[in-house]
Parts: C-alpha cells; structure tokens; sequence
C-alpha cells in the first residue's frame, strides 16, 4: 500500500515527496569524543547548523516535527537510526552501540504523543539501525548485515512485514574499520528517484549492485574523500531534488549535470563530525506520490 495524501503517517520508498519529517534537536551535553567517537563538535554550530537544516526542509515544503534534545545522548540526533517507518506502522529497534541504547525508549514516546501506530519492536537477541535499511516499494526492503545490525534483527523485521507481502534482501557489508566505526548501507547507498542513486562502490557489496542493476536502477559513483564527508548519504525531499551536506563538489557537480536539484547545507559540525549525513538527520513519517 502507498500511504494516501490524507495519512498523517507511512513510507514505501525513500524518494516520494517527503511531506512529514521527525527531526531531534541536538544536545550540547554529554561525550561527544569519549562514548560518541565524534569528531568534537563547535556546540554553538552544532546547534545553529541543525537549525539551519530544519528550515531548509520547511522551505522544501515539509511539515518538520522537532523532538526535544535527551541530555547525554549526542547521537540521538541521528533520528534515523532508532526506528524504521513502513507502509504499516513504525518498528522499534534495538542499537548495537551501547551509548544509543536508551534512543528507542525515547523515539516511543515521541511517536505515541504524535499518534503513530507502532508495528513492533525488536527484542533480544536482536539488534538493528535505520540506517542499514533502504526500501525501494512498498514491496522491497533491502537491509545492510553489519556490525549494527545482525542475523536476528534482519529475520524480526522480517516476520514482522511478512504478513504485507513485503519481500526483504539482506547485505553483508564490509569490516571497513571495524565494530567502532559506523558503516551502515546508507553509508554507501541513496535513492535519489525510482530508478537513480547514489553510491560509492568500493564499499557497495557486489551482489547488492547486480540487485539494483536487475532492477533498471543506475547510479552516481561517490569518491572516498566525499564519502567521508557524507557525500553518499543523500536525503531526497522528493523525485530528483536532494539535500546534500556542503562540501562535496563532486558529487554535487554529476548530480546537477543529470538535472538533479540539489539543496546544500553546511553540517561540518551536525553531520560530518558525527559520521551521519542529512538521511542519517531525519526520520521520515510520511512520504506520499503525487
């Protein structure tokens, strides 16, 4: 099913037009380089940035719903990650990463004060990311098997659309740098319309490219100096228009010459130097096909 122009609530792809958006408001308390492995954010532009984003997307035409900042969770403003949103309700997960495990707790009551369904969540031994999973329908979920996100996490989620018909295609990613570090598969993949994206490919797993490739979708390839500056995590507000961290003229540049309308904002310190772009930022609610 595709959520109707009047739901308040549901997302079948990551690129319809983006009417409704979850966005936290950082904290500019707790350890950021100790428990986060963040780069030390400049807090006063942690905050202004973050501001900065939120009205880009109202400028974009969102309805942005703003969640108060949690005193000591620095990554809670990667509202992506603690939930995934489906067609049917939102699914709570549980976080690998010790310093986020509060984060679901904390998204519950966010959704329950909103009024949106919550699907299930994941129960031990089970743990997942947000930003592991990319769907492309209502249909198709593909999820990235990483260190955030394990065997029985995958099969949970799973069950838990299987009674819609959803099918769901599972990825292992690559050590990269370890369990420390955060390699999600929207590190390395970004729809950016039905049938283009964008990748950096040394990190993409084979077999999930020859999945795109099967299904007619062709992609903009990332450099590794722009991957690292969140130049593969690309927030589409709606078919071919995106929001993309400043920074990345490469990417910037293919993506303009294809007639993609890019938006930029500057996260040095909101994204870059918490290793999560504007996808990683938002948690979508509602995404509708005009």
């Amino acid at each position: 099913m595709t959520p109707s122009n009047d739901s308040a609530w549901g997302t079948a792809d990551m690129v319809s037009n983006l009417a409704r958006v979850l966005v936290r408001t950082p904290t500019t308390v707790g350890k950021f380089v100790q428990e986060g492995f963040w780069r030390m954010p400049d807090l006063d532009s942690l905050t202004e940035e973050h501001k900065s984003f939120t009205q880009l997307l109202e400028s974009l035409g969102c309805e942005v719903e703003v969640a108060e900042s949690v005193e000591g969770l620095v990554d809670a403003v990667y509202m992506h990650d603690p939930m995934i949103m489906t067609p049917h309700g939102a699914i709570l997960l549980r976080m690998a990463k010790p310093v986020r495990s509060p984060e679901p707790a904390q998204f519950r009551k966010v959704l329950e004060r909103m009024g949106v369904p919550i699907l299930g969540e994941l129960t031990e031994p089970a743990f997942a990311d947000g930003g592991d999973k990319v769907w492309l329908d209502d249909k198709t979920l593909l999820i990235g098997h990483s260190y955030r996100t394990n065997t029985a996490g995958i099969e949970q989620i799973r069950e838990m659309l299987r009674p819609f018909g959803v099918e769901l295609h599972s990825f292992d990613l690559p050590h990269y740098e370890g369990p420390g570090a955060v390699l999600h598969l929207m590190s390395v993949l970004s729809p950016i319309s039905y049938d283009k994206a964008v990748v950096y490919e040394p990190l993409a797993p084979a077999r999930l490219l020859m999945f795109l490739q099967s299904r007619g979708i062709t992609w903009f390839t990332v450099s590794e100096k722009e991957m690292l500056t969140q130049g593969s995590n690309v927030l589409t507000v709606r078919p071919n228009v995106v929001v993309l961290a400043a920074g990345n003229p490469e990417i910037e540049e293919k993506l303009r010459a294809a007639g993609v309308e890019v938006h930029l904002f500057v996260g040095n310190n909101v994204a870059v130097k918490g290793d999560g772009g504007p996808t990683c930022l938002t948690a979508p609610l509602l995404r509708v096909k005009n």
